[in-house]
């Protein structure tokens, strides 16, 4: 009778033992562990809420908000009396036409700005001219011409302030803004 009262104790303990115990999974060459956010998520492109609530997609997330992505450059820069697109551009627009087609309800407005030089007038014109060039380059690219609104500012709003080659760069541009 103690053999099997001995027998059966041991059994419950090693049977308590194991319900407790938590596995730890290795990684593919079998020396450290796969951290609990990452298991069974291997090329899923989702990663487990540490919460355990749901898993969260890169989907879930706007690249309009991301401050390290490509969308986060919202501004297209002009040399001195031109509203000719430059080819470093091309990436930031492209990307951006990519987001606006793939996201039909969203709409921007294409801000048209100077430097200080020139009268008003030309200066509004330069401005409206920068913006529609961007606007083309869109259409092209295959946004709706629905989801764009070109619009001058001409020197009114610069970004940077000074009467210097620096400033200068700096306010020749158009703004892409969400709306």
């Amino acid at each position: 009778m103690n053999k099997t009262l001995s027998l059966a104790s041991l059994v419950i303990a090693v049977s308590a033992l194991s319900a407790c115990a938590s596995k730890v999974e290795l990684d593919d060459a079998g020396k450290k562990p796969v951290p609990i956010e990452s298991r069974g998520t291997q090329g899923s492109g989702a990663t487990t809420d540490p919460r355990g609530v749901e898993p969260v997609t890169a989907q879930s997330i706007d690249p309009l908000n991301d401050p390290k992505g490509v969308l986060a450059k919202r501004s297209i820069y002009f040399d001195f009396d031109s509203f000719e697109i430059k080819p470093e551009f091309r990436a930031t627009l492209e990307a951006h036409a990519k987001y606006l087609r793939d996201n039909k309800s969203r709409k921007i407005s294409l801000e048209g700005n100077t430097d200080e030089r020139g009268t008003r007038e030309y200066n509004l014109a330069l401005g409206q001219k920068r913006a529609e060039a961007v606007k083309r380059a869109l259409t092209v690219l295959g946004v709706a011409e629905s989801q764009l609104e070109a619009v001058s500012l001409g020197e009114e709003k610069p970004r940077a302030a000074g009467h210097d080659e620096a400033a200068w760069t700096e306010n020749r541009r158009v703004d892409l803004r969400y709306l």
